[in-house]
């Protein structure tokens, strides 16, 4: 493994490490000292409940929801920081922040808690992003996702009242407004030397030489950077040019 390899999976299991010990220890906490702290969940449209921006991902209601949303934000955030590591933990605070915001706008009255926002926000950026920079490596990523995560999909609609499908379509919002924000951002598609157009004369300067009345005149044509020139010759004697290689 490369040491940058190494320096991604490091980065992973410290980050995973640190928010799933947060989420678990707030949780547990809770129940044991019933402390009720899920009531500091989102509260759209109300101002005490703006507070909930930042503390719905840390507030779970019960063990099956912070177990799915624990192995499913571990996974994909693995995924985004091991291939999007440049850019990876800026995306993640768009999306803690953004998606709070939006769903604070635009949701059901109510008590909305959990990861789900922020869950949700990977997968799409993971996904478009693979789409958008048309980079073979990060459009075989996207699919992965696609492929382990797409039935997610159907949970961004008004299926079950009890879930907050809202807070899944504001990150699902986020995470293509970023892919799409950050499209010139972190790996990008590799440029090949055959897709470069070789009589672009921004690209080369090319050597020539021009006969005009018998004498011999020497000069460059082209952009800065060279490129083979002396494989490259004038051949005139009335003052038109004929490039031959």
């Amino acid at each position: 493994m490369q040491p940058e390899d190494k320096k991604k999976v490091y980065d992973i299991l410290l980050f995973n490490f640190a928010f799933l010990l947060a989420i678990w220890a707030i949780f547990l906490l809770d129940k044991e000292f019933a402390w009720g702290l899920t009531r500091h969940g989102n509260h759209p449209r109300r101002l005490n409940g703006l507070i909930g921006i930042f503390t719905m991902p840390f507030l779970h209601g019960g063990f099956d929801h912070i177990r799915s949303n624990s192995m499913s934000f571990f996974v994909l955030s693995a995924f985004l920081i091991f291939f999007y590591r440049q850019i990876a933990f800026r995306v993640l605070a768009f999306l803690y922040i953004g998606s709070g915001i939006l769903l604070w706008l635009w949701g059901r009255g109510g008590n909305h808690i959990g990861a789900s926002g922020v869950i949700y926000g990977i997968a799409a950026f993971i996904f478009f992003s693979g789409l958008i920079r048309k980079n073979p490596a990060l459009l075989r990523v996207a699919l992965a996702v696609a492929f382990l995560y797409g039935s997610m999909v159907w949970w961004v609609l008004p299926i079950d009242k009890h879930i907050s499908w809202e807070g899944h379509l504001a990150g699902g919002v986020m995470g293509l407004v970023l892919a799409l924000a950050f499209k010139n951002k972190g790996p990008q598609r590799k440029v090949y030397d055959w897709e470069s157009d070789p009589l672009n004369d921004d690209e080369f300067e090319v050597e020539y030489t021009e006969l005009v009345g018998g004498q011999e005149l020497q000069g460059v044509e082209g952009g800065e950077e060279k490129k083979n020139p002396s494989t490259w010759q004038s051949t005139s004697t009335d003052g038109s040019f004929k490039w031959d290689k």
